[in-house]
């Protein structure tokens, strides 16, 4: 709110009238003059001698002794001077003790001169006036000619009305009558003399009245024509002369009004502002001394006591003294360069005062000079506040805290004393704290906007360098020593003011570099080099700023909440994250797009290297491992937290290796033969046993009889031995890769490292999973390729087909033989006994299918059982290998279905009957005893599995079994 009342008042606002000073090293500054302009071409000079006619009149009646005539003839007895000055200016000045004036103001008692200085005076000690009327004359640069021609007057003028006071009289108007041309050297000095007096009427009496004038009196009018009239053509002035009696009438007229219409007692000529504030302004100036400017006269305490006198005449009192001298003290230090502190330390001992005469008085005339003049000299110290930085530094640094006391207080006087809305909202407003506030902030503003245009200069010139900072970093450090050294400088002088000085300045430079960053960040999309530094030195930064809030702000009321609350946090961290992330999908993206690309150019050719796996492998698992390394090459400090995110991505790129690198070669499932109808032999020979419409080929008989396998046959065993090596190598690198990894975690300077070092066992945990579940697939689509597809023709197609004695295992072992030997030579050591294992469970499987689902070309006696018997025993010895092969207890433990099923072969027809209604009524209870069920196939071949039995009755070439299925489920003689 105080700003807003700033606003309206228009701090520093010019005026008309104006002066052309020297500040700032020479450099020149326009400072307005808060009293207005006088007008009618008043020149300083004018004022000046006008001053002194006051000074010396009232001089002359002090005490209430009117003055006394003194002839010519006493006159001319006297050489110096006219008359003898009385008592109040004949005091001795050579024994002026130490000035009351200056301590009040708290100046210095003696002045500031330099070496030349003190020659100077010291030559003119000799010729030192000794009374305070001399003194003040040679101050106000009055000659000795005029002196003595203003003192003849006076003294005529008196010697003409004895017993009146001297502020009943109009004295430009007794002296326009007391001389003539022949008093002064030349007659253009006369008439400048005589138009000097009439202007000052004019400006008294007209322009700038002590009353208000009557719009329907014609005495202001008559006067100005009157003026005109002289300023043409001088006036007569003698004691006879008509225009000097209208002259006299109208000043007269205007001079003795009063507020009651009433003839007032004293006449008001010189008491009218700003004309009497010009007047005593001039006499104000006369306190300086002539041989240094910046300095105030020694005898200030005598003049002083001469100047107040000329109060009756000129309307002042102690309020418009104290900001009159505060304004010429102001003015004068402003003027001279700004050097003597002195001068300004005294306009705020003023300024006190003033605050306290503000506070005792509402006079609307008052008020209007007190705002005119705070608001220049508030104009002329914020225009240093608000960029304080630039104004004050080390060598001046208690120079600011006068500046800114000066600024405070006026500012608390234009507000608190002056303005009507803060009396409205006297308790919203701490007016210091509040200016301040804005001194530091606009400040602050100014000083960053400076550190980055050196940072841009800077940057410009080492472009070319090498290892250059980023500009954002640069200006980091700077604005950091900016911070630490406003917290040193000037925040301690700032803090009488405002509690949270420190605190307002760091959140100042908090948001013009969150400003500067927001850009930045907003301009990037990936994670670069330059990115990460400028995140990094932006935390860096943001930490010192809040550590210098959190201290200043230790012993506040809030503890510093509302400084911390104004800083939001850059979340560079989190910045640093999300680029992080997208760097991470970029990576995978381009893994993925690898995977896809390589893999359906991959060929699987086991010759490709030594190591028999696919190179498409050694690339995925090597980008892999460029990918980690590049990762936690990241100069980052959350590893650890955004590793998840990686590690989850590339463990899906090597699922999706695995994936197609599995896919297409089908299942266990896949190359099993679709079991055909249940049917029964009849009596007759073997080879028409089965009813059959016509003899097709054996190709076209089992097509139609088991129907066909789904899966892609088109890789070679080879080639799917070289998918199993290349998932078991996967499956061994990602050991190495989750171990390196582990390293990498340790390695980071985080807090979450120990949280993330302990789940080593769970990195790439479904890859792994999936390389397991992978080549147990293929190592089983594998054998079941090679038994029901490679070799059909000589197993599933051609073993017991027809007379079983002449279609025995010979050829079937003798191929299998030789891709188990390929088998052997391509696959790794780690999964030979697998796969290898997985053949022979696949051949079993086959037999079994053979002996109990073979179709119609199949059919076995009694007799036959001992054939089978024979040739699943060289088929199992060949799995063993004269102990080069599987293990013996293996062998076993898959073989045991084989020989269950060998030994229901081995059983007579009555028997296997018998051993089917016993598992079927153990199966489907009391209500197989009325009628058997058919039991479904389950796939799962067992003695006591009612749909095993029933399949071997189905195959046994006899009459009794025949009866038994005809009788009980009328199963087909044919497919």
């Amino acid at each position: 709110m105080a700003n807003d009342i700033f606003m309206e008042r228009g701090v520093g606002e010019s005026k008309k009238h104006t002066v052309m000073i020297m500040a700032d090293g020479g450099a020149a500054m326009e400072l307005p003059n808060p009293f207005g302009e006088v007008g009618n071409s008043l020149s300083d000079s004018d004022l000046r001698e006008t001053a002194y006619v006051v000074f010396v009149g009232a001089g002359r009646s002090s005490g209430g002794k009117p003055l006394t005539y003194i002839s010519q003839s006493e006159k001319a007895e006297r050489s110096s001077s006219f008359s003898a000055p009385p008592l109040s200016l004949q005091r001795s000045l050579t024994s002026t003790a130490a000035s009351k004036v200056k301590k009040a103001l708290g100046m210095n008692s003696s002045s500031k001169r330099g070496a030349a200085m003190e020659s100077s005076a010291d030559q003119a000690k000799s010729k030192k006036p000794v009374t305070a009327g001399e003194l003040m004359r040679i101050q106000m640069r009055v000659s000795e000619q005029t002196d003595s021609r203003i003192r003849r007057g006076l003294l005529r003028i008196a010697a003409g009305q004895l017993g009146r006071r001297i502020e009943s009289i109009v004295l430009p108007l007794e002296l326009l009558q007391q001389f003539k041309p022949s008093d002064f050297p030349n007659h253009l000095e006369y008439e400048a003399w005589q138009k000097r007096n009439l202007k000052v009427l004019e400006a008294g009496l007209v322009l700038h009245p002590y009353l208000p004038l009557n719009k329907t009196d014609t005495a202001p009018q008559r006067l100005r024509q009157m003026v005109r009239g002289a300023l043409e053509k001088p006036i007569e002035t003698g004691k006879n002369s008509e225009s000097m009696r209208a002259l006299r009438n109208t000043v007269m007229s205007l001079a003795c009004r009063s507020f009651d219409g009433h003839p007032a007692e004293a006449c008001h000529w010189a008491d009218g502002p700003p004309l009497n504030l010009h007047i005593y302004q001039m006499l104000l100036e006369a306190c300086f001394d002539l041989n240094d400017e910046i300095s105030i006269i020694e005898e200030i305490d005598d003049v002083l006591e001469l100047i107040k006198k000329t109060w009756v005449i000129l309307g002042m009192n102690q309020m418009l003294h104290n900001l009159c001298f505060a304004w010429v003290l102001f003015r004068r230090y402003v003027a001279s360069g700004q050097v003597e502190n002195d001068l300004l330390f005294a306009v705020n001992s003023l300024l006190i005062e003033i605050e306290k005469d503000a506070k005792a008085t509402k006079d609307p005339a008052y008020v209007k000079v007190l705002s005119s003049t705070l608001s220049s000299m508030l104009g002329w110290a914020e225009k240093r506040l608000l960029a304080y930085h630039d104004t004050f530094c080390n060598g001046d640094i208690d120079l600011m805290q006068i500046v800114v006391s000066l600024g405070v207080t006026a500012a608390k006087i234009l507000v608190e004393d002056i303005s009507h809305e803060y009396r409205r909202k006297r308790k919203e407003v701490d007016v210091a704290c509040d200016r301040v506030d804005t001194y530091i902030r606009s400040s602050l503003r100014a000083a960053f906007a400076q550190r980055m245009e050196k940072v841009n200069t800077i940057r410009k010139s080492s472009k070319n360098r090498k290892n250059s900072l980023p500009l954002l970093s640069m200006l980091a450090q700077e604005i950091t020593e900016l911070a630490f050294s406003e917290k040193g400088m000037y925040s301690p002088i700032l803090k009488k003011w405002h509690p949270l000085a420190a605190g307002v300045a760091v959140a100042t430079l908090h948001a013009c570099f969150g400003n500067e960053l927001k850009q930045f960040v907003s301009s990037i999309s990936e994670l670069t080099p330059d990115a990460l530094q400028v995140l990094k030195a932006a935390d860096k930064l943001e930490k010192d700023l809040v550590l210098i809030a959190v201290a200043d702000s230790a012993e506040s009321e809030d503890g510093g909440k509302s400084i911390i609350q104004a800083m939001p946090p850059y979340e560079a961290e989190a910045v640093v994250a999300k680029l992080v992330k997208s760097w991470i999908r970029s990576r995978l993206d381009i893994l993925k797009e690898w995977v896809d690309r390589n893999l359906q150019q991959e060929v699987w050719n086991p010759q490709a290297n030594k190591e028999r796996f696919a190179p498409s492998a050694v690339e995925v698992l090597r980008i892999i491992d460029e990918t980690l390394e590049a990762f936690f090459l990241l100069p980052i400090q959350s590893h650890p937290i955004l590793f998840p995110d990686l590690l989850t991505g590339l463990d899906r790129c090597l699922q999706q290796y695995i994936s197609k690198a599995k896919s297409g070669c089908g299942t266990r499932s896949t190359f099993i033969p679709t079991l055909p109808a249940l049917t029964r032999c009849s009596a007759g020979s073997k080879f028409g046993t089965f009813k059959k419409k016509e003899k097709p080929h054996m190709g076209q008989r089992r097509k139609a009889q088991v129907g066909t396998m789904n899966g892609d046959c088109s890789f070679s065993i080879p080639q799917l031995c070289v998918r199993i090596n290349t998932l078991q190598h996967i499956r061994k690198e990602l050991q190495v890769l989750g171990n390196r990894i582990v390293t990498y975690l340790r390695n980071c300077e985080s807090n979450h490292v120990e949280d993330n070092a302990d789940g080593s066992g769970k990195i790439f945990e479904l890859s792994a999973a999936a390389c397991l579940e992978g080549i147990l697939q293929l190592c089983e689509a594998t054998a079941y390729k090679i038994i029901f597809h490679d070799l059909s023709h000589v197993f599933w197609d051609g073993l017991y087909v027809g007379e079983v004695s002449s279609s025995r295992i010979e050829s079937f072992l003798q191929e299998l033989e030789q891709n188990l030997e390929i088998v052997s030579t391509t696959v790794h050591d780690r999964v030979r006994t697998r796969v290898i294992t997985d053949i022979m469970r696949a051949s079993f499987d086959g037999l079994l299918l053979v002996l109990l689902a073979g179709g119609p070309s199949r059919a076995f006696t009694l007799q036959d059982s001992e054939i089978i018997e024979e040739d699943f025993k060289f088929l199992m010895e060949l799995f063993w290998a004269n102990g080069d092969g599987l293990p013996t207890e293996l062998i076993d433990k898959h073989s045991i279905a084989v020989k269950s099923i060998l030994l229901l072969l081995r059983s007579d027809t009555e028997t296997l009957i018998e051993r089917f209604k016993s598992v079927s009524l153990e199966t489907y209870g009391p209500s197989a005893k009325s009628r058997l069920p058919l039991p479904p196939t389950s796939g799962q071949w067992s003695p006591t599995e009612p749909n095993t039995v029933l399949r071997v009755l189905c195959y046994r070439q006899d009459d009794m079994a025949a009866k038994f299925l005809k009788k009980n489920y009328n199963l087909p003689k044919k497919l």
